[in-house]
């Protein structure tokens, strides 16, 4: 039997005492003559994937044993960097004398050189392991007769030399794309030539485009995803439907923002003969038509997840099925999968079930309606019962609505009981006008419609994975890792600032250590606290600052084929089943279900199929996610700064929002935008900047500026190349 590259590492970790020859290896691990050469290139493979590392007498050895980190590079526009460990380790320090050679975005190794204390560890990348970019996205800069290209992600501090003869007749202060050529050394920029021109990018839908090639987001299918997806009928068959638990019958409904057009999911709560609540969840049935191994399945991998900008969606599968056969329109029959939960009066769950079934949505229901249908305290106490309005609308709805508020309500009770973590923290919601440029940002309504849906959402959420758990299948998990050790006392310090006390274990306290939340676990930090410090602090002045500094100390959920729990939420059992038209999760989630879902035995192929493809389906569906977030995040702040264009030497009231050494940043109360006072023009003081809780204060004048404190600020200048508002004190 050959051997395996986890038998490999876990021999290099527990047994080998140093770095090892080839010979030596071969030597140590029995390999039989006719498996060295299979044996040799896996080693390799190995090197080229950093997992171990080859030094000098062609020997071979592990990077934590030899003070080595792999890792990805994190540019910052000053020059300097950090790599970020894959093992979730410390990040490490690069300074920009050694940051010559690398881009942002490249897979490193490099070797921690110092540590100084109460400082980050800094060291020297000594191999690059992989590029993170082919191609750049910038704008062009012509010089007689050569140009650059100046990328927009300004993490990237290198401006791409471009030989005219490669310029592709791109004019100055155009949008490019350039392939890299040759990649920077210590004294040369790295070279490349344009391989499109894109436009100027003053063009709203030129800007988008450029926010979609610097991420790499796949925004065409290929012809062979589009041919599959043509071929799916619009119509459902009668055979289709034959051996589906028919709902047809029943009051369902969607509830969605105004501007969504694919409905992952439509709900329905019933009163039980014995006063209990029966939660429908019921849910697109993507799998169905999404089959594994198509082309349609392999784009929808690739992508990982929809990407949604104010003013489109990038879909993760084709227009045919997210906005067609598998959104759940009113008044069409649609396939499902659904979960049915029962509840008691207190929330606990008592039983659950899960089916194939065919429904037709009775209505599509916004955030809006049902919140204005909620008004009211009970449905008999409206005077406008079974009249005009919304109320009138959807009269023979109302009861229905009510029941759901009412499980809500018992829903939000048992989980904060639980210790669940509640930000409420608000997103900004953009309008743009008709030529897609920004007339007003506000901050995003969160009624008791949303949270009706995010309630029902998370029970359906959890039932799933408590039924994958029970089962002692592989399956994947949405995961929330407790915080660092570190970083619960160093928030703990923080807030006793403020005069608040987070109770944290004796343990942790003791030993600057914890064990993660975990099934069972009674010794670690329970979320809980957290949730006891945002109540108390909820209304006053400091609210904002905590609940900011409080979120930046969690870790960042992920897909995981190892279920540790979500912090968050405080759920021993989390997964993500409820979206399967915009998260490649949801479908795996889906199609494991059906896998399992009301068999006694399930092949043990199929299972050791899921073992062995689902830690790269987390892996990669993470990596999607974060990519989406990052490339929505950078809309949000083009369409904030050219909302401010026109705005210089506007007076405004606002909040601190968050403050560094380099100045603090300021949300306005007026409209929902953000800036930054540098430090620079604050010319009344010499300010110092203090880590402890987040302030800066004048040496002289004794002025302290800190999160949530009020402010009057002036704006000065707008950067649409920098994504950057400057504001200055009135």
């Amino acid at each position: 039997m050959k051997i395996t590259t986890d038998e490999i590492i876990k021999f290099m970790r527990e047994s080998a005492s140093r770095p090892l020859t080839m010979r030596e290896f071969i030597r140590e691990l029995n390999i039989p003559t006719e498996e060295r050469n299979s044996f040799r290139r896996l080693i390799r493979e190995l090197v080229r994937e950093g997992n171990i590392v080859k030094i000098k007498g062609e020997r071979y050895g592990l990077p934590e044993k030899m003070n080595l980190v792999t890792g990805i590079v994190h540019g910052h526009p000053d020059g300097y960097g950090f790599v970020i460990p894959e093992d979730s380790k410390e990040d490490v320090y690069i300074n920009p004398r050694n940051m010559r050679e690398v881009m942002h975005g490249d897979r490193v190794v490099c070797r921690v050189e110092s540590v100084r204390k109460g400082m980050k560890k800094e060291g020297r990348v000594i191999r690059i392991l992989e590029r993170g970019h082919k191609t750049i996205v910038g704008i062009y800069e012509p010089s007689g007769h050569f140009g650059f290209a100046i990328p927009s992600e300004r993490k990237i501090i290198h401006d791409i030399y471009i030989p005219l003869k490669y310029s592709n007749k791109a004019k100055r202060g155009q949008a490019v794309v350039a392939e890299i050529t040759a990649y920077p050394t210590k004294d040369r920029n790295p070279e490349g030539r344009i391989i499109e021109v894109l436009g100027y990018p003053d063009n709203p839908d030129i800007e988008i485009e450029m926010v979609i090639r610097k991420y790499e987001i796949p925004s065409q299918f290929p012809a062979v995803v589009l041919s599959e997806a043509e071929d799916i009928s619009q119509e459902i068959a009668g055979d289709e439907i034959m051996g589906r638990l028919d709902l047809r019958d029943k009051n369902i409904v969607t509830i969605d923002g105004e501007r969504a057009k694919d409905f992952d999911d439509a709900v329905l709560v019933e009163r039980l003969d014995n006063g209990n609540y029966l939660l429908g969840v019921h849910v697109a049935d993507v799998s169905h038509y999404v089959k594994e191994g198509s082309h349609l399945d392999a784009e929808a991998f690739k992508r990982g997840t929809s990407v949604y900008f104010p003013d489109r969606v990038i879909p993760m599968l084709p227009f045919q099925l997210s906005n067609e056969i598998c959104s759940l329109k009113p008044k069409i029959d649609r396939l499902t999968m659904s979960v049915f939960m029962e509840f008691n009066r207190g929330g606990e769950l008592l039983d659950y079930r899960f089916a194939r079934t065919v429904i037709n949505s009775k209505e599509r229901m916004t955030y809006t309606d049902v919140a204005d249908i909620l008004k009211d305290p009970s449905p008999e106490s409206s005077p406008h019962r079974g009249e005009g309005g919304v109320r009138g609308r959807y009269s023979y709805l109302l009861n229905d609505f009510y029941l759901m508020k009412d499980l809500c309500d018992v829903l939000r009770n048992k989980r904060a009981e639980r210790g669940s973590i509640d930000f409420d923290l608000p997103e900004p919601d953009i309008i743009l006008d008709l030529r897609g440029k920004p007339e007003s940002i506000i901050k995003a309504e969160r009624n008791i419609a949303h949270k009706i849906i995010e309630e029902f959402m998370l029970a359906a959420n959890e039932a799933v994975a408590t039924y994958f758990m029970k089962l002692e299948i592989p399956a994947i998990y949405r995961i929330h890792e407790e915080p660092d050790t570190e970083k619960i006392l160093e928030f703990s310090e923080f807030v006793s600032n403020f005069g608040y006390y987070l109770k944290i274990p004796r343990p942790i306290h003791r030993m600057g250590a914890s064990p993660p939340f975990k099934k069972g676990d009674k010794g670690g930090f329970h979320p809980k606290k957290f949730q006891e410090l945002l109540n108390e602090i909820k209304g006053k002045p400091e609210e904002m600052l905590i609940s900011t500094i409080c979120l930046r100390h969690m870790k960042q959920a992920r897909y995981s084929s190892e279920n540790v729990g979500h912090f968050g939420l405080a759920f021993e059992n989390y997964t993500h089943f409820t979206s399967p038209i915009r998260r490649y999760a949801d479908l795996i989630v889906h199609r494991l279900l059906k896998d399992v879902m009301g068999k006694r035995h399930v092949i043990k192929k199929r299972l050791s199929v899921w073992e062995e493809k689902l830690p790269e389906i987390a892996r990669q569906t993470s990596e999607r996610e974060r990519v989406a977030d990052d490339a929505e995040e950078d809309i949000v702040k083009l369409k904030r700064v050219q909302f401010m264009m026109d705005r210089i030497g506007d007076k405004y009231e606002g909040i601190i929002s968050g403050v560094t050494a380099f100045g603090i940043f300021v949300e306005l109360e007026e409209i929902f935008v953000e800036g930054l006072i540098h430090v620079s023009s604050m010319s009344d003081d010499y300010y110092t900047f203090n880590e402890k809780d987040h302030s800066l204060a004048g040496r002289r004048r004794k002025k302290r500026f800190r999160i949530g404190d009020r402010v009057k600020v002036k704006v000065e200048n707008v950067s649409i190349e920098k994504r950057q508002i400057d504001f200055v004190l009135t």
